[in-house]
């Protein structure tokens, strides 16, 4: 079974994509571990990657559908995979289909994980990340047994440039662009499936494992 896990940042998708490869014994090929294997190995699109990342700039279309359909390449991915963050636009969209057309293939389900963008805003302003040995917690969910020390290591937690709020309402808006392009790309292809991603995590995994297996 190919499927698409559509989500903005902070929707849950990590938590979910793990429940759909466990239930479908699938590889989950996520675009942010893509970028990093790639990067580590040093291969000719990791180094262009790495040259638009440096600056601060999005890496071309052109980088980041050269990885993925390498990564689609792979025969593990022949009885079915789990794309997460790709494809991230229309444009990404089109090259996949068109791949998977030459491979006799095509997308079986597209789901997205939708949840109001206050709550995104409130699970994503929240996090804090230990200096010393990198653990996570969020204030509300997941809080450390003193405040702003973290549980493993007493190292000082902080509050990360990119989980401060003015930061996160940007990230959110330009996501929401385009996930949005991709939601309407979807919907006429028939193939969208929308699940509340503000339920409780267990029912959020129910929801989409009985959609795939019905």
């Amino acid at each position: 079974m190919n499927v698409i896990l559509l989500g903005l940042p902070g929707a849950g998708k990590g938590t979910q994509a793990k429940s759909i490869t466990d239930h479908l014994h699938v590889p989950h090929i996520s675009t942010g571990d893509l970028f990093r294997k790639a990067l580590k190995d040093q291969t000719e699109l990791g180094l262009l990657a790495k040259e638009y990342m440096s600056k601060g700039e999005l890496v071309p279309d052109a980088v980041t559908i050269g990885l993925a359909l390498q990564r689609l390449n792979h025969t593990d991915s022949d009885r079915g995979f789990l794309l997460d963050g790709f494809p991230r636009n229309v444009v990404q969209a089109d090259a996949l289909e068109q791949y998977l057309k030459s491979q006799a293939r095509h997308v079986d389900h597209v789901i997205y994980v939708e949840v109001d963008e206050s709550i995104l805003l409130d699970r994503l302003t929240g996090r804090r990340v230990c200096s010393g040995c990198g653990a996570s917690f969020h204030m509300i969910h997941n809080p450390s047994a003193v405040i702003d020390r973290c549980d493993s290591c007493n190292g000082m937690l902080i509050h990360r440039e990119d989980d401060q709020e003015a930061t996160v309402k940007e990230r959110l808006r330009i996501n929401k662009e385009l996930t949005d392009s991709l939601t309407e790309y979807y919907t006429v292809k028939a193939l969208l499936r929308t699940i509340d991603g503000s339920q409780d995590i267990s029912v959020v995994s129910k929801e989409i494992l009985d959609l795939l297996t019905n």
